[in-house]
């Protein structure tokens, strides 16, 4: 079975913007002001909407494999045959998620949590 990769953290109440660098001499463009990222945030939702959905495949699957293993389904040849789709549908749907949540996460923790206000830079889709 498949561990989860950490989850992005959503802003903390009480939590503030990390402290100006006190070692870099103050440069006029220098951020005053942090928000907590849009894109950070983005991801935090989207951690959010996708879990359950992976949740409810893989509790859905994992219900059908246990009634195609039970002989009181059937006891038939072909049986066997469904219980070994199912452990491979098992095994692709824990790769599935693995691959997702792990993408978000990696994701996460390249994106800053905090971003200047005024930081002038250009948006290039906007």
């Amino acid at each position: 079975m498949y561990v989860d990769p950490p989850a992005p953290q959503p802003l903390q109440p009480g939590e503030t913007p990390p402290s100006a660098g006190t070692s870099a001499l103050p440069s006029p463009d220098a951020a005053t002001a942090w928000e907590f990222n849009p894109d950070y945030q983005r991801l935090v939702v989207l951690w959010r909407q996708v879990l359950p959905m992976l949740e409810n495949l893989t509790s859905s699957l994992d219900r059908a494999y246990q009634m195609a293993r039970s002989r009181d389904v059937w006891d038939a040849p072909v049986g066997e045959r469904y219980v070994e789709d199912l452990a491979e549908w098992r095994t692709r749907l824990g790769q599935y998620r693995q691959a997702i949540l792990t993408s978000i996460s990696d994701q996460a923790a390249d994106t800053p949590r905090w971003v200047p206000v005024n930081a002038g830079a250009p948006h290039a889709f906007s």
